[in-house]
């Protein structure tokens, strides 16, 4: 995500920050070519020149030119032109009413339908009752696709009956809602591959018999600049109170999340980077220009690890490694938090170091580490509850056993064996030079 913008990006303020001063003349020379930047990445050319436009308005200032750190402050008035094109301040949906409507827009491949499966789990997991409502009566699959998500996620759906048209269909759904107390009423509209006049007078007809609070369209990223087009398309036809990007996983160039907000004027409330429901993330914009500009994001590292860590564990496990009773049960636990904070190249890309790596590094040290984690896990859920629990009872013919059943060698198996004592032992040290610092403050 932004792989390619952030490294041109990079280069440019590099050259920036070298400057002991800086004229006009150099700060034009670098807009042009953070401009020329933001078209390779898909940036929609109005927005490139705008973003360009506003930020020269700015940097051209005294305070700017003649500041102590002028590369710096042209760095800093990007970063805040940036947060401007994302949209500013941090939106939400509308949950003021009860319950609070959400019809979810989208054409054909976008990722509406699963969209609206992750968005019910993670209301659900929020404390919300949730009714799911398929709307897309012309595509069988859609309703089917739907009823699994819902199951899935342990939320209540309501499908269309025979000859039933999509309005009267949303009103049974609101007054099901209405009637069994569910907080909110989330409609999985049809999609197309294309906008046609039969979709929009549909749309609008739900719109009008409903009357939801919140209409968000679903737009696949990784389409680029064509996403920009699709999203004025339904604006100007339904009036969008916000959007959700998904497959920003997909795009290195990321140019549809820098566009869409400016054109559209509506607000990206959520972004989709992969495939778990988790990956559904809430829509800093403060962060992402950040993440952009190569500075990380660090708020939402630790986050990511609060939400996939519990504190209550964590403190056990630490009391364990005190104790020198730490086993493998216990390091398979720690795998499993870790797995839960997402791929390890999309934590690397919060981080303002990891940003900056080339991607031939960074895929290759992230690759490494996750085949490590995966040959751990593998290694350790060969092992018997016995040998978890007691590492010590696992000597040559255990060993060789956990081997074949995970499909590793043996030497890999000692290997893991190697480094658990290592990290013991480690343990025992950092135990003993606690005491001794101890006794010295007495």
């Amino acid at each position: 995500m932004f792989d390619r913008l952030t490294g041109s990006l990079q280069k440019i303020f590099k050259n920036l920050r070298g400057y002991g001063t800086l004229t006009e003349r150099n700060v034009q020379d670098a807009l042009r070519e953070v401009r020329m930047a933001l078209l390779e990445a898909d940036v929609h050319f109005e927005v490139a020149r705008t973003f360009i436009t506003r930020v020269r308005e700015k940097c051209l200032g005294e305070d700017v030119l003649d500041s102590v750190t002028p590369g710096q402050q042209v760095i800093k008035r990007v970063h805040e032109e940036m947060i401007e094109l994302l949209g500013g301040a941090r939106k939400d949906f509308d949950f003021s009413g009860k319950p609070a409507m959400v019809m979810l827009l989208g054409l054909h491949g976008a990722g509406k339908t699963t969209t609206a499966g992750k968005l019910a789990k993670r209301w659900k997991k929020d404390g919300k009752r949730v009714l799911l409502t398929a709307c897309d009566i012309r595509r069988p699959a859609a309703v089917d696709q739907l009823r699994i998500l819902a199951e899935q996620a342990g939320v209540d759906l309501v499908t269309p009956e025979k000859g039933e048209t999509v309005p009267a269909l949303a009103v049974r759904a609101r007054r099901r809602a209405e009637s069994e107390g569910h907080d909110i009423l989330l409609f999985d509209t049809g999609g197309r591959f294309q906008m046609d006049d039969e979709l929009v007078a549909e749309l609008v007809a739900l719109k009008e018999a409903v009357e939801p609070g919140n209409i968000v369209l679903v737009l696949d990223a990784a389409i680029g600049q064509e996403s920009v087009e699709v999203a004025r398309s339904f604006h100007e036809a339904l009036g969008l109170t916000g959007l959700i990007l998904t497959k920003l996983d997909g795009d290195a160039r990321g140019g549809a999340a820098l566009s869409v907000q400016h054109i559209a004027r509506c607000p990206i409330l959520l972004v989709g980077t992969g495939e778990r429901a988790e990956d559904l993330e809430p829509f800093f914009p403060e962060r992402m220009a950040s993440r952009i500009l190569g500075m990380g994001d660090v708020v939402s590292l630790v986050e990511k690890a609060q939400a996939a860590v519990n504190q209550d564990d964590m403190t056990r496990m630490e009391e364990r490694l005190r104790k020198n009773s730490f086993n493998f049960e216990d390091f398979l636990e720690q795998l499993g938090m870790m797995e839960k904070m997402g791929p390890l190249e999309n934590l690397m890309d919060m981080l303002p170091a990891g940003m900056q790596m080339p991607d031939q590094v960074k895929q290759g040290m992230t690759g490494d580490a996750t085949k490590e984690w995966k040959r751990a896990k593998a290694i350790i859920q060969s092992m018997t509850v016995k040998e978890r629990r007691n590492p010590d009872v696992i000597k040559g013919r255990r060993r060789q056993r956990i081997a074949s059943g995970s499909g590793v060698t043996l030497g890999d198996v000692n290997d893991l064996m190697k480094r658990f004592e290592q990290m013991k032992r480690m343990t025992k040290q950092m135990k003993k030079m606690e005491k001794r610092l101890r006794r010295a403050r007495k």
